[in-house]
């Protein structure tokens, strides 16, 4: 589905990493001896807090592509790899998000690979006959995401149960209450103000869930991205739905949102979180503190 050709550094990576695990473990790997239940990787920091919400103190979570950098293209090294195979279970979002990852792993690794997403009703892509992958950023879907990864790590450590159990309960309350909260926030914005544009058109399940309008320059990460041909469709939607602001991502580069705001006058309203959790320390360090943010600056915005 991602256009980049990823071949040379599939190539490099494998046999680093092959020499890398057959000579030595990673330094930083907990393994299932030296905690109490289950050493966790997962593929990003948006899962990685889904995951912890769930695990709580019990084993240790981890997670590959680091805050800041998105996980549609990100060239994973020898060390992510010694990281995942010392892990007990790898978890991904699915719906082809880590389709690079995933196909290299199976060559270094058996450590399992289980899917977050499954049972998701997928928004197709543009022009594609794949789904969007960015299902996460619907609290609705998350509670599907957090039932499947109950499910297996019930499986995989049973004396655990009570604790996972529980703290799904708890955080599935969470999430509907974020359910409850976006629905009230969201009836400060005029109906034909209810367009979300950014970069990458990553919010096809919040504005599905929410009553929005979403579009971006691209549908999808590629190297096809920032095309004369987008940019001018994009500029045309602005202009002709007179939209009132236009949004940027935290993880990726402003520029691209910066020539639609030029070319429209449109001013750009403030940053959103999509394929990474804040930093620590600000409000968006969780998944709901960042989906919390988001609905602040559309409601900001667009009001």
């Amino acid at each position: 589905m991602f256009k980049k050709n990823l071949r040379s550094v599939i190539f490099a990576s494998v046999i680093a990493v092959s020499l890398l695990l057959a000579g030595c473990s990673s330094e930083e790997a907990t393994t299932p001896e030296d905690n109490e239940g289950l050493a966790i990787t997962t593929s990003f920091s948006v899962l990685g807090d889904i995951i912890n919400q769930i695990t709580g103190d019990r084993g240790q979570v981890d997670y590959i592509v680091p805050v800041g950098e998105e996980p549609h293209e990100y060239e994973p090294t020898p060390g992510d790899f010694a990281k995942i195979s010392d892990a007990d279970v790898f978890y991904v979002n699915g719906l082809d998000l880590e389709e690079w990852l995933e196909n290299v792993i199976s060559n270094v690794s058996d450590t399992e690979i289980i899917t977050l997403s499954d049972g998701v009703v997928g928004i197709p892509l543009v022009g594609d006959d794949e789904d969007d992958p960015h299902a996460w950023l619907s609290p609705k879907n998350v509670i599907i995401y957090v039932e499947n990864l109950v499910a297996d790590l019930v499986e995989r450590d049973p004396e655990g149960e009570e604790i996972y159990r529980a703290n799904a309960d708890a955080y599935i309350d969470e999430l509907k209450e974020l359910d409850e909260w976006i629905t009230e926030q969201i009836t400060q914005i005029p109906e034909e103000n209810r367009m979300i544009i950014v970069s990458e058109n990553a919010f096809k399940y919040f504005g599905q869930d929410y009553g929005f309008e979403t579009d971006g320059i691209w549908d999808i990460n590629s190297l096809d991205e920032g095309t004369p041909q987008q940019y001018a469709r994009l500029i045309d939607i602005v202009n002709e739905r007179s939209v009132p602001a236009l949004f940027v991502e935290s993880t990726i580069d402003q520029r691209y949102m910066k020539t639609i705001s030029n070319e429209t006058g449109v001013a750009i309203a403030g940053e959103v979180y999509t394929d990474a959790v804040g930093a620590q320390g600000t409000d968006a360090k969780t998944y709901i503190g960042m989906m919390r943010e988001n609905v602040k600056v559309f409601v900001e915005g667009l009001k």
